[in-house]
């Protein structure tokens, strides 16, 4: 089965899914914006400035027209930052055909509406089918072909099972789940906590505190998730406890790596700055805290986290307060267990 897929987006992990896609001999076509970009790329065969030292296979084609990369396409796959979303539909989404399947990469929640990806697509095409392709997986890693586990979540069953079929390989193994709610939170949330982690560790704190952000990291993930109406297993899968784990020990981590220059004492722009890539639990830790507080859901380390980040809070007085809290069960609504009256 060959498909002809055009990528929005000539990011690190718009282009090591290009690079996966051309070699598995499916006709693959990638939009990148910045035309001094395209050139270097189309000169060197290797995308410099985002996933250096990785050939791209001459199968995979480069534009600079957007039109001519969404024109006649089975797939349209979005791997762009998840806040460019809206206004990229709301300039060239008349240009996308409705029969054409919506695969999204980008993991983050709209700061203004706090709309999730899909909601976004939802907005602008109504009667696209929609996929969330998420999980523990960098792009620097999945470009070198070292085996990799995602998930493909969409309310369409068929849907989830072609885009099963499509990126599927012998080095990047695919999963369905109908779960998209929980799958696209999963993916957004999993980078609070791992901007969370990475000023643990700038901080000087141990293995010990990181363990227990994530732990407990995890827990806030799926207590917000429940409520927004995912599945709380979404979160112990590859969506979440599996994608929180790669971020938060990684340094590949682009949020680990920002959490480490914050904890150390840079401002937040002056790691984005050093970053030189997109961010996105920065943004994501602000959209997270305004739905804890319109869920009405307790997530204390989301809460400390955005009063570091946007109140100027310091990390040093953040961790008392945590560790400080009333004491609680671990699992609140495990009081009962097994008929036993504890």
């Amino acid at each position: 089965m060959k498909a002809k897929i055009g990528i929005i987006g000539g990011g690190s992990w718009g282009t090591a899914l290009g690079i996966l896609l051309a070699n598995k001999n499916h006709k693959v076509k990638m939009w990148v914006r910045n035309q001094g970009q395209l050139k270097e790329m189309q000169e060197k065969s290797e995308n410099v400035r985002y996933l250096p030292e990785v050939q791209l296979p001459k199968e995979l084609k480069l534009s600079n027209n957007i039109e001519e990369v969404l024109s006649d396409k089975d797939i349209v796959l979005l791997a762009t930052p998840s806040h460019s979303i809206r206004q990229i539909l709301k300039e060239y989404g008349s240009h996308i055909k409705r029969e054409q399947i919506i695969v999204n990469v980008a993991k983050g929640i709209e700061n203004d509406t706090l709309m999730r990806v899909s909601q976004i697509v939802q907005e602008f095409l109504p009667d696209n089918k929609y996929v969330m392709l998420s999980g523990p997986s960098h792009a620097e890693e999945v470009a070198r072909g070292i085996p990799t586990t995602v998930v493909s979540a969409s309310t369409d069953r068929d849907a989830a099972q072609y885009i099963q079929d499509v990126f599927m390989t012998v080095d990047f193994r695919v999963y369905t789940n109908l779960d998209v709610v929980g799958v696209e939170l999963a993916g957004a949330l999993k980078n609070v906590i791992a901007l969370a982690a990475g000023i643990s560790d700038g901080s000087g704190y141990g293995d010990n505190t990181k363990a227990a952000l994530m732990t407990r990291g995890i827990f806030e993930m799926a207590r917000l998730g429940e409520k927004m109406g995912a599945s709380p297993s979404t979160f112990s899968g590859l969506a979440g406890i599996g994608d929180l784990i790669v971020t938060c020990t990684s340094m590949l981590s682009r949020n680990r790596q920002a959490g480490i220059l914050i904890g150390k004492g840079a401002s937040v722009e002056e790691s984005i700055r050093e970053i030189g890539m997109v961010v996105e639990g920065i943004k994501t830790t602000k959209s997270t805290y305004m739905l804890a507080k319109k869920y009405d859901v307790d997530m204390p380390i989301t809460e400390e986290l955005y009063k570091v980040l946007y109140e100027g809070k310091d990390v040093k007085q953040s961790v008392p307060n945590l560790m400080d809290r009333d004491k609680k069960e671990e699992m609140e609504n495990m009081v009962f267990f097994k008929g036993i009256n504890w």
